[in-house]
């Protein structure tokens, strides 16, 4: 995995000197315990062992997106994606409150938790993830997606989009309906398409999968047409996947009792399983306490991942905004390195090393053809974060044996990153 940070000519905040609120040793406080929260509880841990570092984090459990799509294909099931906080509490002393914050006092710099117990902090770091926008399609919430379901937080709601594919009569449609970026990716939507064709191409292949876009493209697209094309017909009359851009004629509304998708231009498409991911947002918490703009994301200074409207707070993972990196659980992990890094530096007065942050996104096509995308990125002259020339790019479309080994890459980074995170 990608080392803590760069190293280069660094800058003191000019909140050095402030008085710690817990007393003698320095409390930083996590809030969300996925890629970002977890790996950031971590690294604080292992850059300075004098830190107080506490977790708070609702689940005990955590089932990871990166891999969920695979469960579609009968390649993995939750138990093989599910990690625990354990490894942090015993190897490095990270505090674990199973707990939702219920408020945020940044005057006081104090949570209180739905628990009833209240916690101060020096400095807070949170990595609450999404939300969606339930109001961006007229007939579908919060409660229809318990029939049609996003399945973009990996548990129940997989498990049901998955049944849902396998309850599906040979001949039926699956609708997966993509909002316009940006979105948390991993689960990504064409990788969840080909693991899903998979299956069906076994099981069920008179079936068609269609991708209604908001898009005009995707990253990966040549890629992933390229796979499609080899193991699933695409481009011809029995493909099972076709992809159809609505970037002019975006879906407004679900007819839930005829499982029909309607276009502003009046197309109607009709499914039998219908995977609806909605338009994202910064999760609530961030929203309630003041913590995103008008985009709904947060805004941050991307070098110490500082909050634009409080000092004392950091925002990593996909509620922050760092693009151009995507919103991904790798980037998450490098964001939660580069802001444990800045976030010890600012405790201990000294100067902010340069942050670099790495994504790479693997993903599937079939269980023995991988494809994937890396970049580099640090700051530039305006102090915004930019990629790096030359660094990172997508896979080479070559032969079978490098597919292959890029299948066997996806798998091994997801453990890399999964002990990287939580080991």
């Amino acid at each position: 995995m990608q080392g803590i940070a760069g190293l280069g000519a660094g800058v003191l905040s000019g909140c050095g000197g402030v008085p710690l609120r817990s007393g003698g040793k320095a409390h930083v406080v996590v809030v969300g315990g996925g890629f970002g929260g977890a790996t950031a509880a971590k690294y604080l841990r292992l850059l300075d062992a004098n830190i107080q570092v506490t977790l708070i984090e609702p689940k005990a459990k955590y089932i990871t997106c990166p891999g969920s799509n695979w469960l579609f294909a009968g390649l993995a099931n939750l138990d093989q994606l599910t990690v625990d906080y354990q490894d942090l509490q015993d190897r490095y002393g990270v505090k674990l409150l199973v707990d939702r914050i219920s408020s945020l006092d940044a005057a006081q710099r104090q949570l209180r938790l739905a628990g009833g117990q209240s916690v101060t902090y020096d400095r807070l770091i949170m990595s609450p993830g999404i939300d969606f926008r339930w109001d961006a399609m007229a007939g579908y919430d919060q409660a229809a997606a318990e029939q049609f379901p996003h399945a973009w937080q990996a548990g129940p709601q997989t498990l049901l989009l998955a049944r849902q594919l396998q309850a599906m009569p040979d001949g039926g449609v699956v609708l997966i309906a993509v909002p316009a970026d940006p979105y948390r990716c991993p689960p990504g939507p064409y990788e969840r398409a080909s693991m899903m064709a998979y299956w069906l191409k076994q099981h069920k292949p008179r079936s068609k999968i269609l991708i209604l876009d908001a898009k005009r493209s995707f990253s990966k697209q040549a890629l992933f047409e390229a796979g499609w094309t080899k193991h699933y017909g695409y481009g011809t009359t029995n493909s099972l996947i076709e992809w159809l851009s609505l970037a002019d004629n975006p879906l407004l509304q679900l007819d839930k009792q005829n499982r029909v998708l309607t276009s502003e231009f009046g197309d109607r498409f009709r499914g039998d399983v219908l995977n609806i991911i909605p338009p994202q947002t910064a999760a609530q918490i961030a929203l309630q306490h003041g913590l995103a703009d008008a985009t709904g994301w947060c805004s941050v200074r991307p070098l110490t991942g500082q909050s634009l409207f409080d000092e004392f707070i950091h925002v990593i993972g996909d509620a922050a905004h760092y693009a151009p990196i995507p919103k991904s659980a790798f980037a998450a992990n490098s964001e939660a390195k580069a802001c444990a890094l800045a976030v010890t530096s600012l405790i201990n007065q000294t100067a902010i090393a340069e942050a670099h942050w790495l994504n790479t996104c693997y993903s599937l096509i079939a269980p023995d053809h991988g494809i994937s995308v890396a970049g580099v990125y640090k700051l530039d002259a305006a102090n915004a974060i930019a990629p790096v020339k030359g660094a990172g790019g997508v896979s080479a479309r070559t032969d079978a044996q490098v597919a292959a080994t890029e299948a066997d890459y996806t798998r091994a980074v997801y453990r890399s990153l999964i002990a990287d995170t939580f080991g």
